[in-house]
């Protein structure tokens, strides 16, 4: 039995498509690599910018005057962009639709297509071969890395900023929130597992004057981390330890009032999951409590949350580490149980759809 919030059981128990809508639909699929190119082309010419300024719409020579592209250009890409839906055509002007406003500005799209095109457009060819052989094929398209955290450093600048910039979108939205709840258990140290650039760290010593914050991460992580807190204020509160968490034998620190784990649990498998889980449950006293900030995708408000979420996984299966994914909150609330830990309470909806789960030992 798989749970799921009101809104995606309603939308995903019953087919709501007449067959005209359904067939659309399949050659959308099949057409999906040229459309997701075709508009992202159309925001990198400024054409759907053009036509959102533009107060009665644009003839295609004005486009074409405007672009500065070739005649040719501008008419296979803004054809091919009519019948995508982005743009619509009246009174032989072309003007903006809906769908194509929200192409053009919202961020959370703009950031979801510079990470799929730039991080995983190349290595999702490698997509089968990704799911036969349980490891991320598509990744050799950048370098010989297992997985492409050990690789995150050595990452081309552009594929680089784009990681990044989809890491931070969605994690930075529920910061301040989650701030709130994990401070006011009075943490005096908190260890951040994963902690990557130190972002949320430095989050944590500017909301809290006391606290001090040991960061657990790879090697390689912890000097980018060390190099991005310098010169702010409270890094002098935020050290690092060195572990390879997939390492069974590694043992977590001991004596912290709090273990934060911030859209860090999605990068193993179920199995990873749990052993790291259980050597974080024994380092734990009585008095701590473990917190875990995820995206659980069946406890979305909203249904395209849950389908961006979805999609997001198969990053995780032909770039990332080819043996995790975003999680349902029941294989999640599973592997918490296995690894020895008691769920204290789940806050859901912080920033962009995080969950954060309090747990106790």
């Amino acid at each position: 039995m798989m749970n799921l919030f009101p809104a995606l059981e309603k939308k995903y128990g019953k087919d709501q498509q007449s067959a005209l809508k359904a067939q659309r639909l399949a050659h959308e699929i099949s057409f999906g690599p040229i459309i997701f190119q075709v508009s992202r082309l159309m925001v990198k010419f400024g054409i759907l910018q053009m036509l959102i300024d533009s107060e009665k719409g644009l003839t295609m020579n004005e486009i074409i005057d405007k672009s500065g592209l070739s005649e040719y250009a501008v008419k296979v890409l803004v054809e091919s962009s009519l019948t995508i839906g982005t743009v619509l055509y009246k009174d032989g002007r072309f003007i903006i639709s809906k769908a194509g406003w929200f192409l053009q500005n919202d961020p959370l799209v703009r950031v979801d297509m510079d990470f799929n095109h730039d991080v995983n457009y190349l290595g999702w060819f490698k997509l089968e071969e990704s799911l036969l052989n349980g490891k991320p094929e598509g990744l050799k398209v950048f370098g010989p890395w297992p997985t492409i955290y050990e690789g995150l450093s050595q990452l081309p600048e552009q594929v680089r900023k784009s990681w990044f910039g989809f890491d931070h979108y969605y994690s930075d939205n529920s910061f301040d929130e989650a701030l709130k709840i994990v401070f006011d258990d009075n943490i005096k140290t908190l260890l951040d597992v994963g902690g990557n650039t130190g972002r949320f760290a430095l989050r944590c010593v500017a909301f809290n004057k006391k606290v001090n914050v040991t960061i657990m991460d790879l090697p390689q992580q912890l000097e980018m981390m060390k190099n991005n807190v310098k010169g702010h204020e409270g890094a002098e509160r935020i050290k690092g330890h060195e572990a390879d968490l997939l390492d069974d034998k590694d043992p977590f620190p001991t004596g912290f009032d709090a273990i934060w784990m911030s859209q860090f649990l999605d990068c193993f498998s179920e199995e990873q999951v749990i052993s790291i889980l259980s050597r974080a449950a024994k380092s734990m006293s009585k008095r701590s409590s473990l917190y875990i900030m995820e995206t659980l995708w069946d406890r979305q408000r909203f249904e395209t949350a849950a389908y961006c979420l979805t999609q997001i996984s198969l990053y995780f299966t032909a770039l990332a580490n080819g043996n995790s994914k975003m999680f349902h909150s029941d294989d999640l609330f599973a592997c918490i149980e296995k690894a020895g830990l008691k769920i204290e309470h789940v806050s859901d909806g912080l920033g962009k759809g995080h969950s954060l789960i309090k747990c106790i030992i």
